[in-house]
This record gives structure tokens, C-alpha cells and sequence, in this order.
């Protein structure tokens, strides 16, 4: 009787699968992760974009200045927990949004407005990283409903800028927006209206 080849006596392990078992059962694993990933491609729902944002328009005759062309295109996409916003075509020149999520809502800058109207000699201002803002909800008495908004403005800039923030915004937007207008818009003095 002939000895086994030793081809043979390659593909024997006494204490394990036979090499055909082991490549049959890779083949399996290797066809069912692929079957796995067609099915999860096919059935994916395609990611939907974000929900644009519809900003009202308001005189804005500055809007498309130099100054405010650079500062759009310097403003950054988050503001802490605030994420740039698409707006809803036509935007208003020289606005722009954050939001925190979908229905909250959202920050607004817009640049190139004209000086407000209760911004006048011997109006409080508040000095955010060496921009000067004037806002228009410390002029208004009264208790403030628990979701007002306020209009910050700066004064300190040849164009204004008003960044309106939502109820419990907290610091970080009117900061990073402050650094950033610094940085882009150099300041000149403030030119308040007269008092009433």
C-alpha cells in the first residue's frame, strides 16, 4: 500500500476543521457581511438637508459695503452651541443665522443697517472684546417675557451690525462675533443721535 502523499497529510489536522471547511466558512462570513452591506445601502435613507431659514428684510443702505463683504465672508460656522444656518433664497444682504437645532431659535447678525433709532447721547453701552454694543432691550422697561430676544448693535464701527440673540443664548456668540469684528472692521468713534 502506497504512503498518503504528503499534499494530502497537509490538509489533515487531527485536532481541527479540514482547510475545505475553514475556506467554505470564510467564503460564508465574507458573503453575508456583503449581503448585510447591500441591504443597509439600499434601505438608507438619504441624509436630508438642513431646513433653511427665512430672515425678514430690514433697510440694511450699508449692506453691501466693503466692510460688511468682508465681514460675512470672515463669520465663522459655529457659534458655541449655535450652527450656521442656510437661508431661505433671496437672504437679505448682509444677514446671516446660527441655530442649535431645528425649531429653536436662531441667532441673527445683519450688517449695514442704519444707526437705531433709541441710539442717542447718553445711551448705556457695553464694551464685548473691544467692540462697543448698544442694546436695544436695556432701553425697554418693564419685565421681559422668559423667551424675549435682544438686539445688540455695535456703535463703534463705520457700518452697524445687529446681532439679535434668543432667550438664554449666554455669552459665547456676541463674543466670538466681537473678536471677529474687531479683526475685520476697524473701529471710529461713536456718532449717537441727539437726546430727545
Amino acid at each position: 500500500m502506497a504512503d498518503p502523499s504528503p499534499d494530502l497529510e497537509a490538509d489533515r489536522d487531527p485536532g481541527g476543521p479540514s482547510r475545505a471547511v475553514i475556506i467554505g466558512a470564510v467564503a460564508l462570513a465574507v458573503t453575508a457581511i456583503g449581503v448585510i452591506l447591500a441591504i443597509a445601502a439600499t434601505h438608507q435613507a438619504p441624509p436630508r438637508p438642513p431646513a433653511t431659514l427665512a430672515i425678514p428684510a430690514v433697510p440694511a443702505p450699508q449692506a453691501g459695503t466693503p466692510a460688511c463683504r468682508a465681514l460675512m465672508a470672515a463669520l465663522p460656522q459655529r457659534l458655541g452651541d449655535y450652527q450656521r444656518a442656510p437661508l431661505t433664497q433671496p437672504a437679505p444682504e448682509g444677514a446671516s443665522a446660527w441655530r442649535a437645532g431645528p425649531g429653536n431659535e436662531p441667532v441673527v447678525l445683519r450688517c449695514g443697517l442704519e444707526r437705531p433709532a433709541d441710539f442717542v447721547v447718553g445711551s448705556p453701552i457695553q464694551n464685548v472684546d473691544r467692540v462697543q454694543w448698544f442694546s436695544e432691550t436695556a432701553q425697554s422697561a418693564g419685565p421681559q417675557p422668559e423667551n424675549a430676544r435682544s438686539t445688540w448693535y455695535t456703535v463703534d464701527r463705520p457700518v452697524y451690525v445687529a446681532l439679535t440673540l434668543p432667550s438664554g443664548s449666554g455669552p459665547t456668540p456676541i463674543q466670538q462675533l466681537s473678536e471677529v469684528i474687531d479683526r475685520i472692521i476697524a473701529a471710529v468713534p461713536i456718532n449717537p443721535g441727539p437726546a430727545g
